[in-house]
């Protein structure tokens, strides 16, 4: 077990260090940098105004020396300063990272409690119009654009109906009751919320549903029938462990959704999330913000897939950490 959690260890370190070298290239290779920006914002500067902030800010060094430059400052627990927000990176982050997993998460625990039992009874009833139905709700999911999704909804409860507000978050002023500000908070994500849970919700039911069937054919299952047992423990204590094992790959991976947040659900309800924050830092060549965006989102993508390794080996005994280990 320790082997196998020094290896991983060790795994994320190698991968976060070559992503970090990717992705400041990657930015540093856009075309214009801070500099321009302010030249174009303030047609006064000159050329030597420029080339001193050029040098203040290290931009008039070859692309791969500032790369280490900051990484020694990263080593040392300095991730720098953003140039849009004139902060350091991790107060930017930080507290849109905490919104992102408030809107995410809501929507991902909703959306797999959902999935997982929609998907057993789609497995457990196959080709009934139960399953028909359910089938066509999750390609209609799939389909329809996120963006299109959230217009939807805004027009019918926003403008139409009036019942929720149309985006933001709530302004909670101090004093303010506690129930009344968890009721207007609710508000505000509940079309977020929602539009987040309809977009998942249809290929979590489609990946259980497949993983269900497949579990429902093996021998073990028809084994247990012909024992006598009920159909329910069948369904549950047989054939659900075993197909839980692949559909946790899908889950594990949507987890690094959650902290690189939903670009276009974020920007549609104006919901200030790293989704949206990592493409505004983006387009502003703001390199510090976005570096350290893209790193969060990749070590919650890296500690999703080993939480689905624990995972495995909880719900299959069968699987061995040991032997996972290269």
């Amino acid at each position: 077990m320790t082997r196998y959690f020094v290896t991983r260890a060790v795994q994320t370190a190698v991968t976060l260090l070559l992503m970090s070298l990717v992705v400041y290239l990657l930015i540093g290779l856009m075309p214009g940098d801070p500099i321009d920006m302010m030249i174009s914002g303030d047609p006064t500067m000159t050329s030597q105004d420029a080339a001193r902030l050029r040098a203040a800010y290290g931009l008039d060094k070859p692309l791969f020396e500032r790369y280490l430059a900051w990484l020694l400052q990263a080593l040392q627990g300095n991730f720098g300063y953003s140039r849009s927000f004139g902060q350091p990176v991790l107060t930017v982050l930080w507290p849109r990272l905490l919104n992102t997993l408030l809107l995410a998460g809501i929507a991902f625990v909703i959306s797999v409690a959902i999935a997982l039992p929609l998907g057993m009874w789609a497995a457990a009833h196959p080709r009934s119009r139960a399953d028909y139905l359910i089938n066509l709700l999750c390609f209609g999911g799939i389909s329809a654009p996120p963006f299109w999704l959230a217009l939807l909804l805004i027009t019918l409860f926003a403008v139409k109906l009036g019942w929720l507000p149309a985006g933001g978050m709530a302004d909670i002023r101090t004093g303010t009751p506690w129930t009344t500000a968890l009721a207007e908070q609710l508000r505000h994500l509940a079309l977020p919320v929602l539009t987040l849970t309809l977009v998942q919700l249809g290929g979590y039911t489609r990946f259980m549903r497949g993983a269900m069937i497949e579990a429902l054919r093996q021998d073990y299952v028809r084994t247990a029938r012909a024992k006598g047992a009920s159909e329910r423990i069948v369904l549950w204590r047989h054939a659900f462990a075993n197909a839980l094992s692949p559909v946790l790959t899908i889950l594990a991976l949507s987890f690094g959704g959650l902290v690189s947040g939903a670009l276009i659900t974020e920007t549609m309800f104006a919901w200030p999330g790293m989704g949206k924050a990592i493409y505004q830092a983006i387009l502003e060549n703001d390199y510090n913000l976005a570096l350290v965006g893209l790193l969060v989102a990749t070590a919650a993508t890296i500690g999703g897939n080993l939480l689905a390794d624990l995972t495995y080996a909880w719900v299959d005994p069968r699987v061995s950490l040991a032997e996972a280990t290269p």
